[in-house]
């Protein structure tokens, strides 16, 4: 652990760590209460080395222990049913985070979510978002932060096609991720394994991929 925000992150995020060797299922209310954007998160985990800390609601952890028992190991896909019944997603990340982002120059403007011309995705934020626009003021790519408590805060990026390949993303990420240090958080960053793209930004802007993961399940 390289970082004691990170260490109090995951500790408040998961209920518990760290964690020996091994799959850990933990209870913690967090799981039965709407996380940042107002929706459930009834199953997140993390997975550093040989550990990992599944985090179920306190009520589900029997259930999710015997899961987590079958031969052969748990079979991740059925882990929605288990948790939250039908029609939940489970979701599979690299999960990241930078305690010295990288050197780029800001390129965006902290506006409110609520601002003119912002794509649905930034709207769900409840504090300002940073944008980049074009001379026309148009949309180019934004950043969002997803608090999840006082000590951790997840990035999420998006750039429209027209204005990819031009660096602005890792820039953004980069200008974000001070932002949350200056806070007094860690900034953390998870993408899906096969998104090449979102890696990259995620490496250039100072995130290195150290081979943590992260799946959990979310509303559909």
């Amino acid at each position: 652990m390289s970082d004691r925000r990170l260490h109090l992150h995951l500790a408040s995020w998961l209920g518990q760590w760290p964690a020996g060797p091994g799959l850990h299922v933990v209870g913690s209310h967090r799981r039965a209460r709407p996380a940042w954007d107002g929706r459930l998160r009834p199953a997140v985990a993390v997975t550093a080395g040989a550990s990992t800390v599944l985090s179920v609601p306190p009520d589900r952890v029997a259930a999710v222990r015997e899961w987590a028992r079958r031969p052969g190991g748990p079979p991740l896909p059925q882990l929605p049913a288990v948790v939250a019944g039908a029609g939940w997603a489970v979701h599979d990340s690299v999960f990241r985070w930078s305690v010295a982002p990288a050197p780029l120059p800001d390129v965006g403007e902290w506006t409110p979510p609520s601002a003119a011309g912002l794509p649905s995705w930034l709207r769900v934020f409840d504090r300002p978002v940073l944008v980049v626009r074009d001379v026309r003021g148009h949309y180019l790519a934004g950043v969002g932060i997803k608090r999840h408590d006082a000590y951790g805060h997840e990035l999420a990026v998006g750039t429209v096609p027209t204005a990819r390949g031009r660096g602005l993303a890792r820039r953004l990420v980069a200008q974000a991720a001070r932002r949350v240090l200056a806070e007094g958080a860690v900034p953390t960053y998870l993408h899906d394994p096969a998104n090449t793209a979102s890696a990259r930004v995620a490496t250039a802007a100072g995130f290195p991929d150290r081979g943590w993961r992260s799946f959990g399940v979310y509303p559909p």
